[in-house]
C-alpha cells in the first residue's frame, strides 16, 4: 500500500470517536481475515477493501448522521441477503450496523461470504 494511502487510513480511523472507532477497526480486521486476497486502500475519500484490485466493499456513513455507519458492497446488486439494503442505489447494497450495540458478527460473516462468491 502506498504510504499516502496508509496515512489517510490512519487519519480516518484516528478522527473517529469511540465506540465508532473501535467498531470500524474491529470490522476492518474481521474483513481482512476473510480472504488473503483482500487489501485495504484509500479510494474516493474512504477506506476501501479491494479483492485482487477489484472493488469489494467500503465503510461509509448515513448522509444525515455520521454516527450511523454501514458497509457497502460494490457488487451488491448481485447479492441476496435479508440484511442488505439497496435504497436508491443501482449497483451497491449496504449493511448497516450500530456501533452502540454488539455487532451481528454471524450476519456480517454471512454477507461477506456471499460477496466473496462473486470473485
Amino acid at each position: 500500500m502506498k504510504a499516502d494511502h496508509q496515512n489517510k487510513l490512519i487519519e480516518f480511523y484516528d478522527s473517529l470517536e469511540e465506540p465508532l472507532k473501535g467498531t470500524l477497526l474491529h470490522l476492518r480486521e474481521f474483513i481482512l481475515k476473510q480472504d488473503e486476497r483482500l487489501h485495504e486502500t484509500w479510494k474516493f475519500g474512504m477506506p476501501f477493501f479491494d479483492l485482487e484490485k477489484k472493488m469489494f466493499c467500503y465503510f461509509w456513513f448515513d448522509k444525515t448522521d455520521r454516527k450511523r455507519p454501514y458497509l457497502s458492497f460494490a457488487d451488491g446488486y448481485r447479492m441476496e441477503h435479508p440484511a442488505l439494503e439497496s435504497g436508491d442505489r443501482k449497483r451497491f447494497k449496504i449493511l448497516r450496523f450500530n456501533p452502540e450495540q454488539d455487532l451481528p458478527m454471524e450476519e456480517i460473516h454471512e454477507v461477506l461470504i456471499t460477496a466473496l462468491k462473486f470473485y
